[in-house]
């Protein structure tokens, strides 16, 4: 194998985040993940250790996500990829059923904490003159369904954040909006019950995206992809 990427993976503890930076580890790539959750940061701590990191972090904090940029980047520099996977989805309901808080809650997770992590991470990839960037967006931002108003709404600006960023980057960097298809995710099943469980299980899933990811390219700056099943 070539030099191993480092990798940046945000909502590291679960779903497809969880299977993406397990696979990249498996591959033996160095991954920097972030979740919630601490119980499962310590199972990938066990699990991955160093050269691996993984902090318990949300990604909804300012203070906490500027330290742990430092520090990912005190380690070893730019990374070669950084995913912006961590989401959140509204309950299914009209537009005039969802409180403003939970409409509001969506775009902190899901648009804002992305907009953060590039802010805060680009500067140095572009100083290095290399990277990529992968916000993971969803069918739901290339259409309109029915009572996912909300999130259809975050994943519709995560691709017009991407497209427009990706514009700002200079040559050897790419900014991609990602949709990974449709995926048996915890997430999935809240909404979809048991249509959601026809679908492939993340581990499934992260087999065919591994590698289809780590083939992108600067190239591939600004298209909406899709992983596809």
């Amino acid at each position: 194998m070539a030099d191993p990427y480092r990798i940046v993976v945000t909502g590291a503890t679960r779903g497809i985040g969880r299977s993406l930076a397990e696979g990249f580890a498996q591959a033996g790539h160095t991954v920097y993940g972030c979740g919630r959750d601490q119980d499962a940061i310590a199972e990938l701590a066990e699990q991955f250790p160093a050269p691996n990191h993984w902090t318990a972090l949300d990604v909804t904090d300012p203070a906490a996500v500027e330290g742990w940029v430092t520090s990912v980047l005190s380690e070893g520099g730019a990374p070669d990829f950084l995913i912006n996977n961590a989401a959140v989805i509204n309950r299914r309901a009209p537009l005039w059923e969802v409180p403003e808080e939970e409409f509001a809650q969506l775009f902190e997770v899901n648009v804002l904490a992305v907009s953060r992590l590039m802010r805060a991470f680009l500067p140095a990839m572009i100083e290095r003159g290399k990277g990529i960037v992968i916000n993971l967006s969803s069918g739901s931002g290339r259409m309109g369904i029915a009572e996912m108003a909300p999130y259809c709404a975050t994943k519709w600006a995560i691709e017009g954040l991407s497209k427009s960023v990706a514009q700002e980057v200079p040559d050897g960097l790419a900014v991609i909006p990602l949709s990974p298809g449709t995926v048996n995710t915890e997430m999935l099943r809240s909404i979809w019950d048991e249509a959601a469980k026809k679908q492939p299980t993340p581990e499934k899933w992260a087999q065919k995206a591994v590698p289809y990811i780590l083939k992108l390219t600067p190239e591939d700056n600004g298209q909406s992809l899709t992983v596809q099943g």
